[in-house]
C-alpha cells in the first residue's frame, strides 16, 4: 500500500478582478460544514452516499486495503503476495473466461508485471495486472477484474484511480489498455478514449495486439491526485451552490416600488431602477437591437440558418427530437420544461422569436436540461457540450452575439 500527496499550486488567480474574495468561500465552506451537522444524526440511508465516499471510507477503515506486488526470479517472494497472486489467478480466470489460463498465468506472474491487488478483510476480490514502459513514457493494463459478488459497488473505478496515482509517482503519464466490447463502457468511464494522443511508434512492438479489442487511452494530469478528485469536485460543487443560495438571498429582497411617475416623470434611466445592478444588469444587456426591431425576417433567416448548421452536427442526435417518455419514463419527471430543436424549429416556422432573447433561451434550456438529467460522464452530456460551443460560435459568427 502506497500514499499519494496532493500537489499543492500556487495561482495568481486572486488578483483577477473576478475572482472570488477567499473570505466568501471560507464562509460558505463553514455554512455547509454546520448544515452537514446539523442533518447528520437523520442521515440513516447508506443509498443516499455517493459509491465513491464509501469506497474510500472502507479504505480509511482498513475493510480494503491496496497492495502493489510482483513475483520475482532472483528472490524468495513473501507468502502474502504468493497468496495474492494464487488469487488474483483465479479472479482473472473466473471474470476474463476468454483469456486462456496458461496465458493469465504467465502474464500474472511474469517479473517484468506489476499488480495492484484490492484486498478486503485480507482477502484479494480484484486487481490490475500492468507492465510500465518508463523509456516510452506509458503504461499497459493487461488484466482488469474484480469478482462477481463484489462488482457495482465501485471498487473497479476506484482501483483505476489508484493505478493512476501510483505511475504518476513513476513519472508516467499515459496509459494503454485494450478493451473488448464488454469492457469498452469501463475503460471510457474511468476517462479512457479510441482516440490515440500517443504516437504509434512510441507503443508499436512494445505492445501485443489483440484484432477483437479496441486499443484505448488514457492521459493522466500531473496536478491531479485521482484518488481525491470525485471528493474534491463534489466539494467545489457544495461550495459553488452555497455561494450561489448566498448570492440569492441578497438580491432576492423586495424593493418599495417607483413613485416618480405619480409625479409627472414620463421616463427614468434603465440604470437608475433599484437592484438592476445589484443582481448584474449591465447596460450592454439592453433588450432588443435596433435590426431586431426593423428586419424580423433577416432574424428569422439568421436562426434558421443556425439551426440548420446544428442539426447537421454529428452531436446534434439527442437533441433532434422530443425525448420520447416510453424510452426514458422519468424524464418529464424530472424536467418540467423540456426544448428540442424539432420544437425550436416550429416556433421558428410559427414566428415565435421575435427577439435574439427568445432564441438563446430555449437553446440554453436545452443544453441545461441535458446536463442537469445526463452524469457528465455520458455521451449525452458530452454531445450537448460540444453542440453548445458549436452553437455559440455559430451565433458570433452571424452577429447575433455579444462579444
Amino acid at each position: 500500500m502506497w500514499n499519494s500527496s496532493s500537489k499543492t499550486t500556487t495561482s495568481n488567480a486572486n488578483n483577477k478582478e473576478n475572482d472570488l474574495p477567499i473570505d466568501a468561500v471560507y464562509r460558505a465552506i463553514n455554512a455547509i460544514k454546520e448544515s452537514k451537522a446539523a442533518i447528520k444524526p437523520t442521515l440513516l440511508n447508506p443509498l443516499s452516499v455517493p459509491q465513491d465516499e464509501i469506497v474510500k471510507a472502507e479504505e480509511q477503515k482498513g475493510i480494503i486495503e491496496f497492495h502493489c506486488i510482483s513475483n520475482s526470479l532472483t528472490k524468495d517472494v513473501d507468502k502474502q503476495t504468493a497468496i495474492f497472486l494464487i488469487a488474483l489467478q483465479s479472479v482473472f480466470g473466473q471474470q476474463l473466461p476468454e483469456m486462456p489460463p496458461t496465458y493469465i498465468t504467465r502474464l500474472l506472474y511474469d517479473p517484468m508485471h506489476k499488480t495492484i491487488v484490492l484486498a478486503k478483510k485480507g482477502q484479494a476480490i480484484g486487481g490490475i495486472c500492468f507492465r510500465m514502459f518508463p523509456t516510452q513514457g506509458f503504461t499497459e493494463i493487461v488484466f482488469c477484474a474484480i469478482s462477481m459478488p463484489e462488482q457495482v459497488k465501485g471498487y473497479g473505478s476506484y482501483l483505476m484511480n489508484h493505478l493512476k496515482d501510483y505511475i504518476m509517482q513513476k513519472g508516467i503519464q499515459h496509459l494503454l489498455a485494450y478493451a473488448d466490447c464488454n469492457a469498452i463502457g469501463y475503460f471510457k468511464k474511468q476517462g479512457f478514449s479510441n482516440k490515440i494522443r500517443l504516437a504509434r511508434p512510441i507503443y508499436e512492438g512494445f505492445i501485443k495486439e489483440y484484432d477483437s479489442a479496441t486499443l484505448m487511452h488514457c492521459e493522466l494530469h500531473p496536478g491531479i491526485v485521482n484518488t481525491q478528485i470525485t471528493s474534491t469536485i463534489r466539494q467545489q460543487k457544495e461550495v459553488l451552490n452555497e455561494l450561489i443560495a448566498q448570492r440569492q438571498k441578497e438580491v432576492e429582497r423586495v424593493r418599495t416600488g417607483l413613485t416618480c411617475f405619480k409625479h409627472g416623470v414620463a421616463a427614468i434611466p434603465i440604470a437608475s431602477i433599484p437592484g438592476l445592478k445589484e443582481i448584474g444588469w449591465h447596460p450592454n444587456f439592453s433588450a432588443t437591437r435596433v435590426e431586431e426591431r426593423s428586419n424580423p425576417a433577416h432574424l428569422t433567416g439568421l436562426f434558421e440558418a443556425v439551426l440548420q448548421a446544428m442539426r447537421r452536427q454529428t452531436t446534434a442526435w439527442p437533441f433532434l427530437s422530443p425525448v420520447n417518455p416510453k424510452d426514458v419514463p422519468d424524464y418529464y419527471v424530472h424536467i418540467k420544461y423540456p426544448m428540442d430543436l424539432k420544437t425550436v424549429g416550429e416556433r421558428l416556422e410559427r414566428g415565435y422569436y421575435k427577439t435574439r432573447r427568445l432564441f438563446m433561451a430555449d437553446m440554453a434550456r436545452m443544453f441545461s436540461n441535458c446536463r442537469s438529467f445526463n452524469a457528465p460522464n455520458t455521451d449525452y452530456y458530452r454531445c450537448a457540450t460540444t453542440l453548445e460551443r458549436f452553437y455559440l460560435n455559430k451565433m458570433r459568427q452571424f452577429g447575433l452575439l455579444d462579444k
